[in-house]
């Protein structure tokens, strides 16, 4: 009678406080309002109950351990390992003039405007002329990417790339268009996924989708503010929730692809805290509640569905992305 599975999937790879495919202790349920609390009780309890999982009712725990997770005679050890992580395992990652020039082709005369990077006009030297070593390109050259068509000193582009991920994605500093797979910063942890069969206010036509995330603290790589320092990872696990219709099994499909990405979740400063140096959310939201929907998160909310594709689609994941697997 119920319908349920789990994706575990951890990205990227490291150690784990359990290994691959094994099942957590424990999946803690956060309470919908009281009206809802004997149905969603019964509703998980059964599906949770099936799969051998604990139901628990109570605030999301912290991870245990201290702040790194790991002693700290590891911390550098740990740091070693984080800059020998790619975004795809085995693929070295491509110069960044090489990126540069992938995208953009080079123009015989520079436009009458400014470069919105360097704010300097294109006829004049890139304002970044003094803060390049590139021997390729020069601080003259000014270039424009290839599907937007926007100009800019190509030492400019150069140095907002290096500046970023420098994953082999370039972005468009100005209509924000996409050029390659665009990779986040988000640390190694685990999603699973499950369905039960009570349905969300406003989606009573189907059944749940529950999505877990699992980040445990950790120290933080080349590629995050401090590298070689702690990161704390606040209320993990988090729990989330899609309506299990055909829309919102698509939004879980892409969001399996931003979790491979590393862009549901980076390292920064807490909106709410003002933690630094902490996991938080990157611009993708996530319904964390099934109901109660007076802050924006939960149900009911009839643009949710549309408006997170929206903006999986600003990251670079769309619908191309699962014909490409």
């Amino acid at each position: 009678m119920l319908n349920c599975f789990r994706l575990s999937a951890s990205f990227p790879s490291g150690p784990s406080s359990s290994s691959p495919g094994s099942a957590p202790t424990t999946v803690p349920v956060q309470m919908p309002k009281a009206s809802r609390v004997q149905q969603a009780l019964a509703g998980m309890t059964s599906v949770l109950s099936a799969i051998g999982l604990p139901v628990c009712l109570s605030r999301a725990p912290r991870p245990t351990g201290p702040p790194a997770s790991r002693p700290a005679s590891k911390s550098h050890s740990s740091v070693k390992r984080l800059r020998k992580m790619s975004v795809k395992e085995g693929a070295p990652k491509p110069e960044p003039e090489q990126v540069i020039r992938k995208y953009t082709e080079e123009l015989k005369v520079a436009p009458e405007e400014d470069c919105i990077i360097c704010m300097e006009k294109l006829a004049v030297a890139s304002g970044y002329s003094d803060m390049t070593d590139s021997k390729a390109l020069g601080p003259m050259v000014v270039g424009r990417l290839t599907k937007c068509s926007h100009a800019f000193h190509l030492l400019c582009l150069l140095a907002m790339y290096c500046n970023g991920n420098k994953d082999g994605s370039l972005q468009c500093p100005s209509c924000k268009t996409i050029y390659g797979e665009k990779t986040g910063t988000q640390p190694w942890g685990k999603m699973e996924v499950f369905r039960f069969q009570m349905s969300l206010p406003g989606h009573e036509d189907c059944g749940t989708i529950l999505i877990v995330y699992n980040i445990p603290h950790g120290i933080q790589g080349p590629e995050h503010p401090s590298p070689g320092k702690p990161f704390t990872a606040r209320g993990f696990p988090r729990q989330c929730y899609l309506p299990d219709s055909p829309q919102g099994r698509k939004v879980l499909e892409l969001l399996k692809v931003a979790w491979k990405r590393r862009l549901i979740f980076t390292v920064g400063t807490s909106s709410t805290t003002g933690e630094t140096d902490t996991v938080v959310w990157n611009e993708i939201h996530h319904k964390t509640e099934m109901d109660r929907n007076v802050t924006g998160h939960g149900y009911p909310d009839p643009n949710y569905l549309q408006n997170v594709l929206a903006e999986l689609a600003a990251q670079g994941v769309t619908e191309d992305c699962l014909e490409q697997q």
